[in-house]
């Protein structure tokens, strides 16, 4: 087993995450998805249509990566593939974290980089990875994303929205909300004219010291 631990913790987790992320505005009705690795081959996922605060085990479909459904809900998310792509190209990576947080959307879509500027944007969010817009559910997305997962845990799909990976579900989930508050924090910036400022670099290259 991985970090995530059983199906019925990883079940838990996911559905508090999800109860925190809606409350955090980084999930409206239906729109988001989550999902933890159960095993080297195997993954939980959100079936489709689910509100990402009222989850119980119905809601969740186990997957191989291989893509075929194993047991649980019949229908998982129709961004399935985004979380196997994820986990294909990343066997460190334990749990992704699929949601549409505001800011960081909107920034992406006029053009501006999300800048870290706080010790915790710069060492929970670390780097940005973004591509354009695919239609949800789609090979493009997946593959495009899955990429970029190669290099960042936080990803942003230009005007849909971002997942952040993790290898626990805890840290998937503390990097979406810091990934949010940076990009708020670069909003603000913005509308106060700055277009520069960052977290120090030479600070961000000692914190991500090898």
């Amino acid at each position: 087993m991985t970090s995530t631990g059983t199906l019925a913790q990883a079940i838990a987790e996911l559905s508090s995450v999800g109860r925190t992320a809606v409350a955090a505005g980084l999930a409206l009705a239906s729109g988001g998805n989550l999902s933890a690795r159960l095993s080297d081959r195997t993954f939980v996922v959100t079936g489709s249509g689910t509100w990402l605060d009222r989850l119980t085990a119905a809601d969740f479909t186990i997957m191989d990566l291989d893509g075929t459904v194993l047991d649980g809900n019949p229908r998982p998310s129709s961004e399935w593939k985004l979380h196997q792509r994820s986990y294909l190209a990343r066997p460190d990576v334990n749990a992704v974290v699929h949601v549409h947080p505001q800011h960081a959307v909107l920034l992406n879509a006029l053009g501006h980089e999300v800048r870290l500027l706080t010790l915790d944007h710069a060492y929970y969010v670390r780097s940005v990875g973004t591509t354009p817009y695919y239609p949800n559910g789609s090979d493009e997305l997946a593959d495009s994303a899955a990429a970029e997962a190669e290099q960042h845990d936080c990803i942003i799909m230009g005007n849909h929205g971002c997942t952040a990976l993790g290898d626990t579900v805890e840290m998937a989930f503390r990097r979406a909300l810091n990934l949010e508050e940076a990009a708020t924090a670069t909003y603000r910036a913005l509308l106060l004219g700055d277009t520069t400022t960052t977290f120090p670099a030479d600070a961000y290259a000692t914190l991500h010291h090898a």
